[in-house]
Formats: C-alpha cells, sequence, structure tokens
C-alpha cells in the first residue's frame, strides 16, 4: 500500500500498487468445447524443469512460455477472446474506471470465537474464572437434537479464503512500468496473486475492440465478469 495526493482535493488518498507481471493470453475455452467462452490467462514466469510434461505440452502448443499462474476469466461471446499469445499490460484499465478485485485473503490462523466472527466475549468478573473469551455452550441438552447444529460460528482456521472487492476506482496506469493504483486496500498480503476484472455493478468501460475486418471502432464492451 502507498498513498497518493488528490490534485482536485488536495486530500491525501491510500492506495493499492500492483504490477502486471508477464500477463499472456494462453488459451481460449469455448462454448462448442467446453461449454462456455473464457480466456485462460498466465502470470509471471516458471523454469521448463520445474513444470510437467502435460503442462509444458499445453504451452507449447500454443506457443507461449511456461507461466508462474494460470487463471480463466469468463467472457460474453467469441468476441472477447484475444489472441492466443497477446500480451496485457497496465494499458488495459483505464484511469478512473471501477473494476472488482479478487485475492485469497490472509490466513490468520486457528482463531478463537471473539476473533473469528466478533463474539462479546463473557463476563470479566462476578464468578467468571478463565473463560473471558470462551464461546460457552454449543449444543442443546434436549429438546434440539442433543447436537451441534450444522453451520454453527465456532473457533476454527480464519483467513485463507477467496474474497472479493467490488467498485475499486482505478486511479492511476503506468504502462511502462506496468503498475495499477487502485483506490483504498484490497484482500490478500503483499505479493499474492490479484485477479482483475471489470465491475459488474458499473457503467462499462468504453475501449477500443478489433473487429475482424481490422477496423478498430470503440463501443461499451463487458469482457469479463
Amino acid at each position: 500500500m502507498s498513498a497518493v495526493y488528490n490534485t482536485e482535493t488536495g486530500c491525501r488518498q491510500a492506495c493499492t500498487i500492483v504490477q502486471m507481471d508477464r500477463v499472456q493470453v494462453v488459451a481460449h475455452k469455448t462454448r462448442q468445447r467446453n461449454g462456455y467462452y473464457a480466456v485462460q490467462v498466465g502470470s509471471g514466469w516458471k523454469h521448463p524443469s520445474n513444470v510437467t510434461r502435460s503442462e509444458l505440452g499445453h504451452y507449447a502448443g500454443h506457443g507461449v512460455s511456461p507461466k508462474r499462474h494460470l487463471v480463466e476469466f469468463k467472457v460474453r461471446d467469441e468476441r472477447g477472446l484475444l489472441g492466443i499469445g497477446q500480451m496485457i499490460g497496465a494499458g488495459w484499465f483505464q484511469e478512473g474506471q471501477y473494476i472488482d478485485v479478487r485475492a485469497n485473503s490472509r490466513g490468520m490462523g486457528f482463531a478463537g470465537g471473539m476473533k473469528r466472527h466478533g463474539f462479546k466475549g463473557q463476563g470479566a468478573s462476578h464468578g467468571v474464572s478463565l473463560t473471558h473469551r470462551s464461546m460457552g455452550s454449543s449444543g442443546q441438552s434436549q429438546g434440539g437434537g442433543s447436537r451441534v447444529l450444522p453451520g454453527k460460528k465456532m473457533p476454527g482456521r480464519m483467513g485463507g479464503h477467496q474474497v472479493t472487492t467490488q467498485n475499486v476506482k482505478v486511479v492511476k496506469v503506468d504502462e511502462e512500468k506496468g503498475i495499477v493504483v487502485l483506490n483504498g486496500c484490497i484482500p490478500g498480503p503483499d505479493g499474492c496473486l490479484v485477479k482483475l476484472s471489470d465491475a459488474i455493478k458499473k457503467p462499462w468501460p468504453e475501449i477500443p475492440m478489433v473487429t475482424s475486418d481490422a477496423q478498430a471502432v470503440a463501443e461499451p464492451l463487458k469482457e469479463t465478469t
């Protein structure tokens, strides 16, 4: 995370810096073969000796070097299928547009009921001994089946699951350095894999689209979900 100053208001604005690490289109998913349209995108780099033969054949068949991460982005129809091998840089996003950010949240390990679910806890006095942060009873003795009902909030593993932050504004784009500056904070620890897609609750940005006759036209098009 970092901060920038708003040139209009002069206020200090918290932001998150995301870097596009050699993001490239690897493969397509079509409705005829897979039942849906999607673009398989890879990022980073991986040494061929650390890749299985099946994965090497997948990359070699499409003429793409092995990638550290592979992610799919669903598209509306065949018009959203980018060319295999095409690089996707920071210029794909526009300053001022809204996007949805997905990432795995920071793992907290084993956490109690107060930290994991926000329980109030028990009293601090009046005979309460060494159970100030315990959750108390978890099941009925009679009438309810004498069991703990499924889905009950209890202590357990906290964090480490996918979280989506919607309507994150793009503050700045640096095409040369491959950097996208986002407003506010996003899920995940430093250095984690982040998936960026167009916001589904905001107007779609105007992006240039190359048609079959190699003429570029500008029209609002929803590329990803």
